[in-house]
């Protein structure tokens, strides 16, 4: 496939494919969708407001570099066939990658990140995976299906094997998931107080971002298809995210965004600062 700019962008990411640091793509898909659907319509929803943000982070005092993102837009995921669509999704990182650029998704459900992953852990075997999530997302099946935003964490795993998953904010799954997790990944339940440990330990080491929104309170971002109640705030996640910036990045995704179930429109406001901010952070 040929990825090229996207007409409408996220604000700020109006490079070339060429002359992009940073290639955000959008995975429209939520098929495997256990509760409430509708993170695909959030990549697309999230752009179009995006323009209500200033490309200036006060927090930050850096803008975003107009040169340095490149949208490629949405990718064409075929809804229903959960395997055909990770495959398009790992395709189109290959071509990010093989570029020398970051590839940076916007599900979508959680699922979507096993397709960018397995593209980045062919790049990368060393990976190591940070993941701010209120789900374990551990289950090795869920109602007798492999691939689901309910198995994508421990789909990861099975990749790159033992210690190598750092997980914060978790308050949810089943028990088996949270004794998986004891022996083979290292989790902060609830908080995300050990991330300066976290990132001393990744110095160095190629890392993959996967940001899960609710992994949020839903007082603060309700617009999500399985709200857990007892999350992050959006000043204890951005703080945390930065520090993850800093390290050798080789892939992201923020996903779990469910336009459809906030009609404020507050949710999509903090998922576009959140992008906004990691995008500034990981410029060059």
């Amino acid at each position: 496939m040929q990825l090229n700019k996207n007409v409408s962008t996220f604000i700020g990411c109006e490079a070339d494919f060429d002359e992009a640091e940073i290639v955000v793509i959008g995975a429209p898909f939520d098929s495997t969708t256990s509760y409430r659907p509708g993170t695909r319509f959030a990549s697309s929803v999230i752009r179009k407001e995006s323009f209500g943000l200033e490309i200036y982070s006060p927090y930050q005092d850096k803008e975003l570099d107009t040169l340095s993102v490149c949208d490629a837009g949405d990718l064409d995921l075929p809804f229903g066939n959960a395997s055909r669509a990770l495959d398009v999704i790992e395709e189109a990182s290959e071509e990010i990658l093989s570029a020398g650029k970051l590839p940076f998704l916007i599900g979508g459900e959680h699922l979507v990140t096993l397709g960018i992953f397995r593209a980045v852990f062919k790049k990368y075997p060393e990976v190591h995976i940070v993941h701010f999530d209120a789900h374990t997302d551990l289950r090795d099946d869920y109602m007798g299906e492999k691939l689901s935003h309910a198995t994508v964490i421990r789909r990861c795993h099975d990749l790159i094997g033992d210690k190598k998953i750092y997980q914060f904010g978790i308050r949810s799954g089943e028990k088996a998931e949270f004794e998986f997790a004891k022996h083979h990944l290292i989790q902060e339940k609830f908080t995300a107080h050990t991330i300066d440990s976290a990132v001393t330990d990744l110095a160095g080491k190629p890392v993959y971002l996967t940001v899960d929104l609710d992994v949020l309170d839903p007082s603060q971002l309700p617009g999500t298809g399985t709200p857990e109640a007892g999350g992050l705030s959006f000043e204890t996640l951005r703080s945390a995210l930065m520090k993850v910036a800093s390290l050798n990045i080789v892939g992201v995704d923020v996903n779990e965004l469910n336009p459809m179930l906030d009609p404020s429109g507050a949710s999509i406001a903090l998922a576009c600062k959140l992008i906004r901010e990691l995008l500034i952070a990981l410029q060059k």
